[in-house]
C-alpha cells in the first residue's frame, strides 16, 4: 500500500478539518490580542462593541468565561485565557467577542479600548544571557548540569585544558513557528451537558481529557473529534485558546461557536520553538579521539518557565564517545509568547550547534569530517552502560558518501563560473520511543475489519500505517481494512508526536490480532459452531477446519454475530532498562554561493537513515524529506524577529521566511534497514522528526566549505557572508 488513504480526500478538498463544520445557529469567535509585552490591564472598554450589529457576547478578564485551572500530561499547570489581569507577551489573548458573522467579531473586536499600566519588558536575548540566566528545570528526566569525567581527572576544565586540539565557539538559533497551514480552531457544540469539540489535535482523547477539566465536567461528556489536522508539528499537542474560549462561549450562549485564530494571532497566541545560544567546546588528541565534550546552553523561556528547549540534553549526551563530559542546559526568562515542543525539540536546535563545532574541530584536525564522527561513534549515551539497540550509523556514511561524491569534496571547496560550491555532512540522531497506546480491531459479518484508535493523523500518514500494520497482523488484503482515527470515543490511541505513532500503535494492533485472532478460532469451534470440536487454524482471512475452510465472516454469520472486537494495549517496558533506542542517519548537503551576491542556494541534498523497518517506504520517504526541508528552512529562511517591545516584527506569512520549491532541489532519502524488534515488535523506528536533524548544520558546513566564512547562527542571511 503506497498511496495515503487520506490523499484523495486532501487534494479533493472533501477532507473536513475543524472549520469546515458548520451547524445552524452557529456564532463566530473573534479573539483580541494585547498590544504591550508586560504589565497590567487596567480597564477594557466594551460599550461600543457590545453595540455593534450582530454582537451576542463579549468577554474579558473583567467578565470571564467559566474557566477551571488544570494540569496537563504535557505541558504542566495550563495558562487559561482570559483569567488574569496581567500581560506577559505582546500579542497574548486577553478578550473574544462572539457575533453571528466573523466579520461582526472582528469588526467589533477594533472597537475595544484597552487601557494598561505598562512596565519594562525583558525582550532581548543576549541581554538575558548576560544578565539573567537562570538553571533550567529537569529535563527528559536528567538534571541541567551533568559531568562525567575520566578516571583520575579532577575536573572537566583541566580536561579540556589538556587535550591536544581544542576547538570552543558559541552558536545561535532563531525562534521559530510551527506554520502549519491550519491556524489553530475550534468549533463547539452543546447537547444537554455534553460538548462536541471539532479542532486539530494530536491526540484526540487527551483533548478531552484536558478539555473536561477546563470546564469542570467529565471526561465522558466530553467528544473530541479531529479525523483531518492540517499541520500540528507539537504546536496543537496541547488545547489553544480557541478550543478553550469557543467551548466555554457555546455552553454560556446555548449555541454552538467557531473561534479560529488569524494568521498573525497563530504567531503569538499559540506557542514556538525558543530561541537558544549554545557553547560548545571540543577537545580531542591529534589523531581525532574525543577527549572532552563541553555544551552549555542558554534556552529562551516565556516569564511562566513552562518550557526549556533541552539542546544540550538532546545531543552531546548521546552522539560521540568521549571520555570527559559537561553538559549545563539554562533558561533566560523573556516577555515572549511561550515555547513548547516542535519537530526534533533540542535535537533540531542542538545539532546545529554540536555538529557545527564537529565540523569545525576536523578542519583544525585537516580530518574528513566524516572520518572525524565515525572515529568517535558512541555504542552507548556516555556515562550509561546500556548499548544501542541497533545503530548502523557507519553504513549510512558508507552508502550516502558513494552516493553523493563525497570523494570529489575539496576542503577548499570548488568554483563553478560565478558560483562558490561546497559540500557538508553531518549526522542525525533522535530517540525512538514508545508512548502507551491502545488500539481496537474488529472483524464483520460482512468479510471487513476496521482498526480504530483514538490518535491523530497530523500529515504523518498513520492513517495508513494503521491499515498496513492491520492487514499483515490480520493476513487481509488491505483494502478489506477500514482505518479508523481521530475521535475520542476510540480507544486511547496516545499522542502523534515525538516520532512514536507507528511503534505505539503498530504494537497495539499485533497484540489485539493475536487476541482477535485466538477468540475467532476458539469461537469456530465451540458446541454448534461449523467446526464443532475440530483443530482449527486461520490464514488469510480463512478459517481451516477438518471438514474444509470458511471466511471469518461467513462464520460470524452462522454464528449470529454482527463483529467481534478486541483491544490490544502497548507502553514501554522492561526494555528500557536493556538497551538505549535511537533511530541514526547521515545528512549530505551541496550548496552553491553566489560569489558577488553572496547568495546561498541548495543544490542537492541526500539523507541515508536507520530508523528500523520501513513500514510504508513512499510515506517514510515523504517524511524524511519534508525534516530535511524543514533543515534548510531553519538555515537559511526562518526565524522570528523580536522588536524591543515585544512585538514579532515578522509574525505573518507575508514576511515569515519559509522556503517554496524554487528553494528545494530533489531531495534524496535511502534507509539502511534493520529491523529494531529489540525496541518493539514491529520493529519500526520513528521517522517523524529526524529528517529536521543534522539538516541545518549541514547547510552551514557546507556553505563554510564553498567560502571559508563559518556562520554561527542561523537563518544564514546575505549579511553574514558580505566580505568587509
Amino acid at each position: 500500500m503506497s498511496m495515503r488513504l487520506d490523499g484523495p480526500q486532501k487534494v479533493t478538498g472533501a477532507a473536513e478539518y475543524a472549520l469546515d463544520r458548520t451547524f445552524p445557529g452557529m456564532r463566530y469567535g473573534y479573539i483580541v490580542c494585547s498590544t504591550i509585552a508586560h504589565g497590567e490591564i487596567e480597564a477594557m472598554d466594551v460599550t461600543a462593541a457590545k453595540s455593534a450589529p450582530g454582537v451576542v457576547g463579549v468577554y474579558s478578564p473583567f467578565d470571564p468565561l467559566e474557566l477551571h485551572p488544570f494540569t496537563s500530561q504535557l505541558s504542566g499547570d495550563v495558562w487559561l485565557p482570559l483569567h488574569d489581569r496581567s500581560v506577559v507577551f505582546y500579542g497574548q489573548p486577553i478578550g473574544l467577542v462572539i457575533a453571528e458573522t466573523f466579520e461582526q467579531a472582528r469588526d467589533a473586536a477594533n472597537l475595544i479600548e484597552v487601557r494598561y499600566q505598562e512596565k519594562p519588558a525583558r525582550t532581548s536575548m543576549e541581554e538575558g544571557v548576560e544578565s539573567f540566566a537562570e538553571e533550567a528545570p529537569e529535563s527528559r528526566g536528567n538534571p541541567p548540569s551533568i559531568e562525567v569525567l575520566a578516571d583520575g581527572v579532577e575536573s572537566f576544565a583541566d580536561a579540556l585544558a589538556g587535550s591536544p586540539v581544542v576547538v570552543s565557539q558559541t552558536y545561535r538559533t532563531a525562534a521559530q513557528n510551527h506554520a502549519a497551514m491550519e491556524p489553530h480552531s475550534a468549533v463547539a457544540l452543546w447537547e444537554g451537558d455534553e460538548l462536541t469539540l471539532y479542532s486539530g489535535n494530536q491526540a484526540s482523547h487527551l483533548q478531552a481529557m484536558e478539555m473536561a477539566a477546563v470546564l469542570g465536567i467529565e471526561p465522558s461528556a466530553v467528544h473530541a473529534v479531529n479525523p483531518y489536522v492540517g499541520g500540528a508539528f507539537g504546536g496543537k499537542a496541547g488545547t489553544s485558546a480557541p478550543g478553550m474560549l469557543a467551548a466555554a462561549a457555546s455552553r454560556a450562549l446555548g449555541c454552538p461557536v467557531k473561534c479560529a485564530l488569524t494568521r498573525e494571532q497563530v504567531f503569538t497566541a499559540t506557542a514556538n520553538r525558543p530561541a537558544t545560544v549554545q557553547k560548545v567546546a571540543l577537545g580531542a588528541d591529534r589523531d581525532g579521539t574525543l577527549i572532552a565534550v563541553q555544551h552549555d546552553s542558554w534556552s529562551a523561556t516565556s516569564m511562566s518557565r513552562s518550557f526549556v528547549e533541552p539542546t544540550s540534553h538532546g545531543t552531546s549526551r548521546e552522539w560521540y564517545s568521549t571520555q570527559n563530559l559537561s553538559i549545563n542546559q539554562k533558561m533566560v526568562p523573556l516577555h515572549v509568547p511561550p515555547g513548547t515542543f516542535m519537530r526534533a525539540p533540542g535535537e533540531a536546535s542542538g545539532s546545529f550547534a554540536l555538529e557545527s563545532a564537529i565540523d569545525e574541530l576536523a578542519i583544525a584536525l585537516e580530518m574528513d569530517p566524516i572520518e572525524l564522527r565515525r572515529r568517535n561513534s558512541s555504542i552507548a549515551p556516555p556515562g550509561h552502560d546500556l548499548q544501542w539497540s541497533s545503530k548502523h550509523l557507519d553504513e549510512c556514511y558508507e552508502v550516502g558518501a558513494q552516493r553523493f561524491g563525497w570523494a570529489n569534496r575539496s576542503p577548499r571547496g570548488r568554483v563553478d563560473g560565478d558560483w562558490l560550491v561546497g559540500m557538508g555532512t553531518a549526522t542525525a540522531m533522535f530517540p525512538a520511543l514508545r508512548f502507551p497506546a491502545t488500539v481496537e480491531l474488529t472483524l464483520n459479518a460482512d468479510g471487513t475489519a476496521v482498526v480504530s484508535t483514538s490518535g491523530a493523523d497530523p500529515g504523518t500518514g498513520l492513517l495508513t500505517v494503521l491499515a498496513t500494520i492491520g492487514a499483515e497482523s490480520l493476513d487481509l488484503a488491505p483494502d478489506r481494512i477500514t482505518p479508523k482515527l481521530g475521535d475520542s470515543r476510540y480507544a486511547p490511541g496516545g499522542l502523534s508526536g515525538g516520532s512514536t505513532a507507528t511503534a505505539s500503535t503498530g504494537t497495539a494492533i499485533m497484540l489485539a490480532a493475536t487476541e482477535l485472532l485466538d477468540e475467532l478460532v476458539a469461537l469456530a469451534a465451540e458446541p454448534g459452531a461449523p467446526f464443532e470440536g475440530q483443530v482449527v487454524t486461520y490464514a488469510e482471512g480463512l478459517l481451516h477446519g477438518d471438514n474444509g475452510t470458511l471466511p471469518f465472516g461467513e462464520l460470524l454469520q452462522a454464528l449470529g454475530r454482527e463483529s467481534l472486537s478486541a483491544k490490544g494495549s502497548s507502553a514501554p517496558g522492561e526494555e528500557l532498562t536493556k538497551h538505549s533506542f535511537s533511530s541514526f542517519g547521515a545528512q549530505f548537503c551541496e550548496v552553491r554561493v553566489h560569489r558577488l551576491t553572496r547568495e546561498v542556494r541548495v543544490s542537492r541534498m541526500l539523507g541515508v537513515f536507520d530508523a528500523g523497518r520501513i513500514i510504508n517506504d513512499t510515506q517514510a520517504r515523504s517524511q524524511l524529506a519534508g525534516g530535511m526541508i524543514w533543515g534548510v528552512s531553519a538555515a537559511l529562511h526562518e526565524g522570528l524577529e523580536v522588536e524591543p517591545n515585544g512585538r514579532f516584527a515578522n509574525g505573518d506569512f507575508a514576511s515569515y521566511l519559509l522556503p517554496v520549491n524554487a528553494d528545494i532541489p530533489e531531495v534524496e532519502v535511502q534507509f539502511v534497514e534493520y529491523p529494531d524488534t529489540l525496541h518493539n515488535a514491529v520493529g519500526a523506528r520513528g521517522v517523524g522528526e529526524i529528517g529536521a536533524v543534522g539538516m541545518a548544520a549541514a547547510v552551514a558546513n557546507a556553505v563554510a566549505n564553498a567560502t571559508g566564512t563559518r556562520v554561527r547562527s542561523i537563518p544564514i542571511v546575505i549579511e553574514d557572508l558580505l566580505e568587509d
